[in-house]
C-alpha cells in the first residue's frame, strides 16, 4: 500500500477539517440571551392581594428555553429592597461555578440596584429542571421552568408529543414568607405552614375564593402530551395525578429513565419529572381533576390541604344553538399522607436507561467514602433570646451534627483567593461524632455543633455518601439536593445503614441518577458521583424550613492539572458582600 502524495494528503486533511467544522457547526449550541428583572408586583390569590417579589412581574416566572450545548446568559436586575441570588437547580454548571448562585456560597447577593450576569453553558444534559431563587425563603414567589430540548434533528427516547406542558407546583403563602421565617427564628419554633399549594401559580376550586384561580389542560383525544412536573414547594413532598389517566415517567431531573407506567407521581421539592399522559381516543362527556397533595413524615405540621386543577377534552364542534353544558367532574384518589411504601416502591421505580446512547457511568472506584447523619436536633440560645424549647433551645437541622452557619464571604471567593481563614474549615467530619442507633431510641444529648464547615475532594474522586436519617426529633424523610452534580442512588434501606451486608445490594448497572434524593423516613440512602468539577458546590435540605436550621453543608473539589480542569477566575460584574 503506497503513501499519498503531499497533494492528495492535503486534500484528505481539507476535507477532513471542513467536514468536522460542518460537524461542529451542526452540533454547537448558541447563546440565548434572557433578562430578569426583580420587581414587586400586586397578585391576587384566595381572594387577598398582596406584593410579592416576581421576576419581570410574572408569577411563576418566565420559562428558559434552550437546547444542549447553547450557553445561556441571564442579565439580573434587582429592583427590590431584598439582596437576591438566582439558583439555576440542577444545571451542572461545568467549570462555571460562579454562576450556580446559592448566597455566600459560590457568591454575595445581588443587592438593591445592582446587576449580574449568569453566564453558563448546558453540557451533555437535556429534560426539564428549574431555576429560583437561593437567599432566605424568596424562592416561595421566585421560581420559573427551565426546558432543554436535544440538539436540533436528536429525538426523544420515546414517542414524539403532540404538546409539551410544563406544570410547576409551588405554596402560597398570606403572610409575608420572610416575616415567617424570620420569626421562627426568633423563637426557636417551627414556622407557620402556607395557605395553599398551587399548579402553574394558582391553587384550584378546592380552596375558598378560588375556583377562578385553576389551572386548565385542555387536550385533544388520542394524543400524547408530555407533562413537565417541576416540585418549586418551599417545604412539602408531593403526591400527584389526573382522574383516571395513567402517567408514563420518561425522565427524571433531566435524565432519561426507563419508561414506567403509574397512576401517581411522587416528586419532592427539587426534583423534576417527566411524564407522557396519553389521552382517551374519544371524548368523555367528563372533566378530570388534576390533584397535588403533600407525603408528610415528619411530626411538624404541614399544609394538608390539595391544590387542583381540571382535565378536560376538545369536545367535537357542536352547533351554533348548542348551549355549552357543564360537564361532571371524576376526582381521583390518592395514597396517604404518610404513605412512605408508596414513596418508596415509586423511588425504586425510577432506574437509568443505561444503554450505549445513554450510558450510566456509574463510579466502580470508591476513594473517599463518608458517612452522613442527616436529621434534626437541638441548639442553644443566646442568653438575650428567649426560645422555645426546654433549657431555652431552639430547633436545629444538621448533618453529622454539625449545623451549618452561613459565613459573610462567599466560600467559592475565599477558596479561588486562597482566603479561607475565618470564613470556613476544612475538617467536615467524615463519619458522626459518635454511634448510636440512629432510627430508634435518641441520645441523651440531642444538641448540635455549629461551624462553617466543608470537605475538600481532589479533582476526578470517586466519592460514596451514605446518609442516613435519623429519627431524634422524629424520623423524616428529606430530599438531599447536590448543586454541581448528578449523582446515582446505588442503594437505600430502611432502619440503620449496615456496611457490612448493605453494599453487596448495591445496584452498579442502572441505578437512578439524580441531583436531588429524597433520604427515607427511618432509613438510609447511598450515592455515589465523580468530582469531576473544580469549586465550591453546595449540599443541603430541599425542604426551606431544615436548609434555614442548618441542614447544610459544602464540598470543595481542587483543581485538575490540566488547564480545561481548573476553575476559571470570577467575572469582573461578580456581586461583593
Amino acid at each position: 500500500m503506497g503513501f499519498l502524495s503531499p497533494r492528495a494528503l492535503f486534500f484528505v486533511l481539507t476535507t477532513l477539517w471542513v467536514f468536522a467544522e460542518f460537524v461542529l457547526a451542526k452540533h454547537a449550541g448558541i447563546t440565548r440571551h434572557y433578562k430578569f428583572d426583580i420587581k414587586l408586583q400586586n397578585v391576587t390569590r384566595l381572594c387577598q392581594t398582596k406584593s410579592i417579589v416576581t421576576v419581570n412581574g410574572q408569577f411563576p416566572g418566565p420559562r428558559i428555553i434552550a437546547r444542549e450545548g447553547d450557553t445561556v446568559l441571564v442579565k439580573v436586575v434587582n429592583h427590590v429592597q431584598n439582596n437576591v441570588t438566582l439558583h439555576w437547580h440542577g444545571v451542572r454548571q461545568l467549570r462555571s461555578g460562579w454562576a450556580d448562585g446559592p448566597a455566600y456560597i459560590t457568591q454575595c447577593p445581588i443587592q438593591t440596584g445592582q446587576a449580574y450576569v449568569y453566564n453558563f453553558t448546558i453540557t451533555g444534559q437535556r429534560g426539564t429542571l428549574f431555576w429560583h431563587a437561593h437567599i432566605s425563603w424568596l424562592r416561595a414567589t421566585l421560581y420559573g421552568p427551565i426546558v432543554i430540548l436535544p440538539k436540533r434533528h436528536v429525538p426523544y427516547p420515546f414517542p414524539q408529543p403532540h404538546k409539551e406542558v410544563p406544570i410547576i407546583f409551588g405554596e402560597w403563602w398570606k403572610a409575608d414568607t420572610e416575616t415567617v421565617i424570620n420569626q421562627a427564628m426568633q423563637t426557636g419554633g417551627g414556622p407557620n405552614v402556607s395557605d395553599a399549594f398551587t399548579i402553574n401559580g394558582l391553587p384550584g376550586p378546592l380552596y375558598n375564593c378560588s375556583a377562578k384561580d385553576t389551572f386548565r389542560l385542555k387536550v385533544k383525544s388520542g394524543k400524547t402530551y408530555l407533562l413537565r412536573l417541576i416540585n418549586a414547594a418551599l417545604n412539602d413532598e408531593l403526591f400527584f395525578t389526573i382522574a383516571n389517566h395513567t402517567l408514563t415517567v420518561v425522565e427524571a431531573d433531566a435524565v432519561y429513565v426507563k419508561p414506567f407506567k403509574t397512576s401517581i407521581v411522587l416528586i419532592t421539592p427539587g426534583q423534576t419529572t417527566n411524564v407522557l399522559l396519553k389521552t382517551k381516543q374519544h371524548s368523555p362527556n367528563t372533566t378530570f381533576l388534576i390533584a397535588a397533595r403533600p407525603y408528610a413524615t415528619g411530626p411538624a405540621s404541614f399544609d394538608n390541604s390539595t391544590t387542583a386543577g381540571i382535565l378536560e377534552y376538545q369536545q367535537p364542534s357542536s352547533t351554533p344553538n348548542t348551549k355549552k353544558t357543564k360537564l361532571p367532574l371524576l376526582k381521583p384518589k390518592l395514597p396517604f399522607f404518610n404513605d412512605t411504601n408508596f414513596a418508596t416502591n415509586f423511588s425504586n421505580k425510577v432506574r437509568s436507561l443505561a444503554n450505549k446512547k445513554f450510558p450510566a457511568n456509574v463510579p466502580r472506584k470508591v476513594d473517599k467514602q463518608f458517612f452522613f447523619t442527616v436529621g434534626l436536633g437541638l441548639s442553644q440560645c443566646s442568653k438575650n433570646q428567649t426560645c422555645q424549647g426546654p433549657n431555652n433551645t431552639r430547633l436545629a437541622a444538621s448533618i453529622n451534627n454539625v449545623s451549618f452557619v452561613q459565613p459573610n464571604t462567599a466560600l467559592l471567593q475565599a477558596h479561588f483567593s486562597n482566603q479561607s481563614k475565618g470564613v470556613y474549615t476544612t475538617d467536615f467530619p467524615a463519619n458522626p461524632p459518635f454511634k448510636f442507633n440512629y432510627t430508634g431510641t435518641p441520645p441523651n444529648n440531642i444538641l448540635v455543633t455549629s461551624g462553617t464547615k466543608v470537605v475538600v475532594l481532589p479533582y476526578k474522586a470517586g466519592v460514596e455518601v451514605i446518609m442516613q436519617d435519623t429519627s431524634i426529633i422524629g424520623a423524616e424523610s428529606h430530599p438531599l439536593h447536590l448543586h454541581g452534580f448528578n449523582f446515582f442512588i446505588v442503594g437505600q434501606g430502611f432502619g440503620n445503614y449496615n456496611p457490612k451486608k448493605d453494599p453487596a445490594k448495591f445496584n452498579l448497572v442502572d441505578p437512578a441518577e439524580r441531583n436531588t434524593v429524597g433520604v427515607p423516613s427511618g432509613g438510609w440512602v447511598a450515592i455515589r458521583f465523580l468530582a469531576d468539577n473544580p469549586g465550591v458546590w453546595f449540599m443541603h435540605c430541599h425542604l426551606e424550613v431544615h436548609t434555614s436550621w442548618g441542614l447544610k453543608m459544602a464540598w470543595i473539589v481542587t483543581d485538575g492539572k490540566r488547564p480545561n480542569q481548573k476553575l476559571p477566575p470570577p467575572p469582573s460584574d461578580l456581586p461583593k458582600c
